[in-house]
């Protein structure tokens, strides 16, 4: 494992990195405002250091979130993300009125362990306004 920090918790060494990808529930370019990007990015790095996530990269899309993300294996990845898309959520709702109505994010996420291809994933997440391909709906 060159390169790849090990981290430790009281009972455990891990190394359990995720690529988590969400949408906002009403599809278009609702995130597409600098203000709420910046807000964004703010939130997640607080939750994650509230949380003792660590947040490698992400990419916030005008339509989608990617995150490459530690998570303590004493979290599952379902709270992880309750935790990130709920307080992300609330949050930017109380600071702007841009937004619609209702719940920002989609019920439903995509994640993957991230292995011997990290560069790819990584490279992928951080150079995301460079592809042109088109999110594949997904099924939920």
């Amino acid at each position: 494992m060159a390169n790849r920090r090990l981290y430790q918790l009281d009972h455990c060494t891990y190394f359990c990195q995720y690529h988590l990808v969400w949408t906002p529930k009403y599809r278009g370019k609702v995130l597409a405002d600098k203000y709420i990007k910046s807000e964004l990015k703010q939130l997640f790095k607080s939750i994650a250091k509230w949380k003792g996530f660590q947040l490698e990269s992400w990419h916030i899309g005008d339509e989608h979130i990617h995150l490459v993300i530690h998570i303590p294996p004493k979290y599952s990845v379902a709270y992880a993300l309750q935790i990130l898309k709920g307080k992300s959520s609330s949050w930017i709702k109380k600071k702007t009125n841009k937004l619609p109505q209702g719940t920002l994010w989609e019920r439903g996420y995509y994640v993957s362990t991230v292995g011997l291809d990290e560069y790819a994933v990584k490279n992928y997440v951080l150079n995301q306004q460079h592809y042109q391909v088109e999110m594949p709906k997904l099924p939920f």
